[in-house]
């Protein structure tokens, strides 16, 4: 297998993670019990370096900011599955720091989140470590 099948599988696995990040994250099922903190996160406003703010705009804004990150990831994976084997090659560095950071994503998944997020995380750090190592071999 070549490391551009491998990074294009990323790219559409990291499509899906954007969207359903996007559009899930502040998601709440009634039978959870959070309606009172949630209510509260968005009623209680305070003062910060001059915008008037609630935590929930801060649970937004940190929801939208991965999204957008998996947004980028999923265009980076798709570049990096289009470039030559010589061009790879000559970005192992780039290649591993995406699969490591991907990694990094799949134990905070794991130590934080649920099925979905560990699963996509998985296989996304799987797609890119397999693309990060085949992209050390040219031809």
């Amino acid at each position: 297998m070549k490391a551009s099948l491998f990074y294009q599988i990323a790219a559409v696995l990291l499509l899906l993670l954007a969207a359903g990040h996007t559009f899930g994250f502040s998601q709440s099922d009634p039978t959870w019990g959070v309606d009172a903190v949630v209510g509260s996160m968005r009623s209680i406003h305070f003062d910060i370096q001059g915008f008037s703010r609630t935590y929930w705009d801060f649970f937004v804004a940190a929801g939208y900011s991965v999204g957008v990150f998996y947004l980028f990831a999923a265009v980076l994976a798709w570049q990096l599955g289009g470039l030559p084997a010589e061009a790879l090659a000559a970005m192992r560095v780039t290649a591993w720091a995406f699969a490591f950071c991907f990694a990094a994503i799949t134990i905070v998944s794991w130590s934080f989140l649920f099925i979905i997020p560990i699963g996509f995380s998985l296989l996304i750090t799987i797609c890119l470590a397999a693309a990060a190592w085949l992209s050390g071999k040219v031809g």
